[in-house]
């Protein structure tokens, strides 16, 4: 697809022009002839062709109304199937179990939209999607680290992931003032500990991430008390950016079941 396309603010468009990083991306998600494949964003298409010669039907979702008349224009419709909207509000679910995820995901709605992704968790092999480099290192950041923080906590609770790919902003037109990079995401096996109550759970985290700076005992002291905390094998007096998931889902579960 051609380049004349105007990038729009709005949608925070830019679209990724070096071939050479386009190989490395699709090597990374390998796709096969049956997979079901759903691309957010497809913009002019980087992405888009290599996966629909490698697949049999590639969904896309997209919200530009010119680049979706050129991808209906570009391939057949049982071929490509173009969902025309905003991937915010899209039921990635809906497409089938076992789907395969890739995207450039808009700066601007990066974050809310992985959330988004996390409610279909049940319904993804896979996730591969590209990012502003500094949210890629907050998703995959480990405890006690500056980086962790309710994001990483609350996509690696159903995630596990992996950075692949650093992109410079060279490789896109046009060039973002920040560096990119491309992350995995796989969702966790059926197995591994789960919330009683996920609600409650992100609502801990995000209490707990509220003041960094503040120990949980002046984070969380309103709804559990520096005793119970105790009481958990946990310290009230330690900041949340310290915590395992593991304690994050002793601290949501006790209060679930106080209740």
């Amino acid at each position: 697809m051609s380049l004349s396309h105007r990038p729009r603010k709005r949608f925070s468009q830019n679209f990724l022009v070096d071939g050479a990083i386009i190989a490395e991306i699709v090597a990374a998600i390998s796709p096969r002839h049956d997979d079901t494949m759903v691309e957010i964003g497809p913009g002019l298409g980087a992405i888009t062709s290599p996966l629909a010669a490698a697949v049999k039907r590639l969904h896309v979702v997209e919200i530009d109304r010119d680049i979706v008349a050129r991808l209906r224009t570009a391939y057949e419709a049982d071929h490509v199937v173009v969902h025309e909207g905003d991937a915010l509000e899209f039921d990635f679910a809906s497409l089938g179990p076992d789907l395969r995820v890739v995207g450039n995901l808009p700066y601007h709605i990066s974050t809310p939209l992985l959330f988004h992704l996390g409610e279909s968790a049940g319904a993804i092999r896979d996730i591969h999607v590209m990012l502003q480099k500094e949210v890629v290192d907050r998703m995959v950041a480990q405890p006690d680290s500056s980086d962790y923080g309710r994001l990483s906590v609350m996509l690696q609770y159903r995630f596990d992931m992996e950075k692949l790919i650093d992109v410079p902003g060279s490789a896109f037109h046009p060039s973002p003032k920040v560096d990119s990079a491309v992350v995995r995401m796989l969702p966790r096996h059926a197995s591994a500990a789960r919330a009683v109550d996920d609600a409650l759970l992100e609502r801990t985290v995000a209490a707990a991430f509220s003041q960094r700076r503040k120990t949980l005992r002046n984070t969380l002291g309103d709804t559990v008390s520096a005793e119970e905390l105790e009481g958990l094998g946990i310290d009230s007096r330690r900041r949340a950016q310290t915590l395992s998931i593991a304690e994050f889902l002793k601290i949501a579960d006790y209060r679930a079941q106080r209740r």
